[in-house]
């Protein structure tokens, strides 16, 4: 088997989480020792889509009319749509229908999480929809005392100093804003926001506030995978604050880092993160706060060993073949469809 794993519009995605998922798929793919491809060639059977630009819609036609299966990926929903660039609020209902669109023209649609099959089945979804996570890199991910030490010299910080960092877009979802609060509350700590947006795409209230952080807050920007490697390993607390994701993959990366790792409450993590068993959660600022103060002095469980495991449980090689399950289910359904409509 061959597969097409389509890089359409690559620059636009390739520092987002929509772009280590393609990392994330290859990585599977080779692990299968499937043969992968980034062209559009006669004998890859199968192409992976995973963007919703109107190159990627018009390959994932292409594909289809060239008799070819075409697995699309659902990253992106109306939800995790608002609240992230300028107008994204006004044009969320757009977005949902030009993504039912983009969805459609697939053999099956693969989302991470269960809670992200809810949110396209009821937009009127009728592709059938398999879950499958993303996956994390746990031979990359893992805990490291040399990356925790590559990390504190870099920024120096102390060994009695206590760090936080989490990582996103220069979004309001992504809770960007809380987390500058949080950084306030606590100016005995240290906090770090890995990540990038250009500023002309967010609104000037988040803008002005990384612009003007507090002192213990640093935007070290976009950093490359070995670089966030060191910081996961070498923080004491991964603070996500995200308002909604389709699943998270820097939360799965923290975790295979053996970090103590802290969540907002929300419906995506239901049924595989639990508050008090491998995260804690909050849901407000004052809940964040006391929960953060609590992790960063040892007054509560240490977390991180449960943590691993949903890593593990998630890694490239146990996804992998669960991929090659959905290939099977997907190949088989698409004989039976060639059966039926022979027989009439």
């Amino acid at each position: 088997m061959k597969v097409h794993l389509f890089m359409g519009s690559w620059k636009c995605v390739e520092k987002s989480g929509v772009g280590e998922a393609i990392h994330h798929q290859e990585s599977m793919l080779n692990s299968m020792h499937i043969d992968v491809t980034h062209r559009f060639e006669r004998d890859a059977s199968l192409v992976h889509i995973n963007t919703i630009f109107p190159s990627s819609f018009f390959a994932s036609l292409f594909a289809r009319l060239s008799g070819k299966t075409v697995l699309y990926y659902g990253h992106s929903t109306m939800e995790d749509f608002r609240n992230s660039f300028k107008g994204s609020n006004r044009l969320s209902f757009l977005f949902k229908c030009w993504i039912r669109f983009c969805y459609f023209t697939g053999n099956a649609i693969v989302t991470p999480t269960e809670y992200s099959k809810n949110l396209l089945l009821s937009y009127g979804t009728r592709t059938p929809i398999y879950v499958l996570t993303n996956g994390v890199d746990t031979d990359f991910f893992a805990p490291d005392p040399k990356y925790r030490r590559t990390f504190r010299e870099k920024y120096g910080i102390r060994d009695d100093e206590k760090a936080v960092i989490s990582v996103g877009h220069y979004m309001a979802r992504k809770g960007i804003m809380e987390f500058i609060e949080l950084a306030k509350a606590m100016p005995d700590v240290r906090f770090f926001w890995f990540g990038y947006t250009k500023f002309n795409l967010i609104p000037e209230e988040i803008s002005e506030a990384i612009q003007n952080p507090p002192p213990n807050l640093v935007f070290p920007g976009y950093v490359g995978r070995e670089e966030l490697r060191d910081a996961y390993c070498g923080c004491d607390l991964f603070c996500f604050m995200s308002h909604e994701e389709t699943e998270g993959i820097v939360v799965l990366e923290a975790l295979a880092s053996g970090i103590p790792v802290m969540v907002r409450d929300i419906p995506v993590y239901e049924g595989w993160l639990t508050d008090g068993e491998n995260v804690y959660k909050g849901h407000d600022h004052k809940s964040f706060m006391e929960k953060a103060e609590a992790i960063l002095e040892g007054r509560v469980p240490n977390l991180t060993k449960a943590g691993l495991k949903v890593a593990e449980s998630h890694s490239i090689p146990n996804t992998g073949q669960k991929l090659m399950e959905i290939y099977q289910d997907v190949k088989e359904a698409s004989r039976e469809k060639r059966k039926a409509h022979t027989a009439l």
